[in-house]
């Protein structure tokens, strides 16, 4: 393919964030890209997570934040530890005063389909192919290959997988390698802000540490509701999918003799999640030839530094960066955006990994050990090389 002088032919299989961002930073960089997904409608599941500096800024730079913001909600306070029995203040971040000084951009909390939706504003429309089911990826030809249900193929110069932790595109470049069970599952919840206990309504992301779990809230949908996800042992229980319910009953149970306002924000909560955290070993690579991968696909992270979608997003742009300066070269371009993304990705997978034991230690001399650390350490500025990272910039 080398010495290409029309565009390539870009596919990204996947509609999620980072595929859609992906869209977004390639039409930016002047270049074309098609979509496909297979739900019928572009549509998130899940609640809530955080757009931390790293991420505002790529939101600017595509000229969505100010739409992302009608829905999102500014923190004041961040990563605010508390003891799990009685709600002690282990240590919390002042973002209101610090974070737009130290990072050019303020942190956000969001329902995920806002966020979706914001980044979808900059993708054209006609490149957007929803009910797009996937069957085959084949990779023997000169040209990647998609196939889909309907019996329609398509056929890319440069193929990216941001089809998730399942993806077939990562299966079709190394090898089925099923994502090996945590021992972890995640409780989610959206609380109407009305029904929920006034400590929760605050522009705060709040996280609770106790024995063997952790449990997280903070306000998303421009205050509507509280965003309520927590992490417990997942015992004999094995569902992935995270349409799968649970009960408030089964909720309760898990944080029994936890501080009270915790219970009662609990029981204010009607519909509940329940899913297995699945685990994967970070690639040494993404791609061969002229096909990558992207997002979760590429990088499956456990949620507890909260940067997985903006990892992905992170991807969209040195992906699009790499390509508008080889429109020629595609498989050059793969490489380099592969080089440039990996070490970072590695370290936050390594990191989130090793947070869910730091999270989730039983009362004693290393928790003791751990709140101090928590107490005496300045987590806003140690996580900068997280916050300023920026391809356009001097940290990339």
């Amino acid at each position: 393919m080398t010495g290409r002088t029309e565009q390539p032919r870009i596919v990204i299989l996947g509609g999620g964030i980072g595929g859609l961002a992906a869209a977004a930073f390639l039409h930016r960089a002047g270049l074309e890209a098609q979509v496909y997904e297979q739900a019928p409608a572009l549509t998130e599941v899940g609640a809530g997570l955080v757009v931390a500096p790293n991420a505002a800024r790529l939101l600017r730079r595509l000229g969505v934040l100010g739409a992302f913001r009608e829905r999102a909600v500014q923190m004041d306070v961040g990563w605010e530890f508390r003891r799990w029995e009685d709600g002690t203040v282990l240590s919390a971040e002042d973002l209101a005063e610090r974070c737009e000084p130290l990072y050019g951009e303020q942190t956000y909390v969001a329902h995920r389909a806002d966020l979706l939706n914001a980044i979808r504003s900059a993708v054209p429309e006609e490149w957007i192919h929803l009910n797009a089911q996937c069957t085959g990826v084949d990779l023997d030809g000169e040209h990647p290959v998609l196939r889909f249900a309907d019996g329609s193929t398509v056929e890319a110069d440069v193929l990216v997988g941001a089809d998730g932790i399942h993806s077939q595109v990562r299966g079709a470049l190394f090898g089925p390698s099923p994502a090996t069970f945590s021992g972890m599952c995640a409780f989610r919840a959206l609380v109407p802000i009305e029904k929920a206990p006034e400590f929760s309504r605050r522009p705060a992301h709040t996280l609770w540490l106790g024995p063997d779990h952790h449990l997280v809230h903070y306000p998303i949908s421009g205050g509507e509701y509280v965003n309520l996800v927590a992490v417990a042992p997942a015992g004999d229980y094995s569902t992935e999918s995270w349409t799968a319910t649970a009960t408030v009953e089964q909720f309760l149970a898990e944080f029994e003799g936890w501080d009270p306002r915790l219970i009662e924000l609990i029981s204010s909560a009607s519909q509940i999640g329940r899913w297995v955290l699945l685990d994967r070993a970070p690639l040494k690579q993404w791609g061969k030839g002229s096909v990558t991968l992207l997002g979760d696909a590429a990088h499956p992270m456990f949620p507890f530094f909260a940067q997985g979608a903006a990892q992905s997003i992170e991807d969209a742009e040195a992906l699009a960066s790499c390509l508008a300066a080889e429109p020629g070269g595609p498989e050059s371009a793969l490489r380099r955006y592969e080089s440039m993304r990996i070490p970072r990705t590695t370290k936050l997978q390594e990191l989130s990994h090793e947070r869910a034991t730091i999270n989730h230690l039983p009362d004693g001399p290393e928790q003791q050990a751990r709140d101090k650390r928590l107490a005496e350490s300045d987590a806003l500025v140690a996580n900068g090389w997280i916050y300023k990272y920026d391809l356009e910039g001097a940290d990339a």
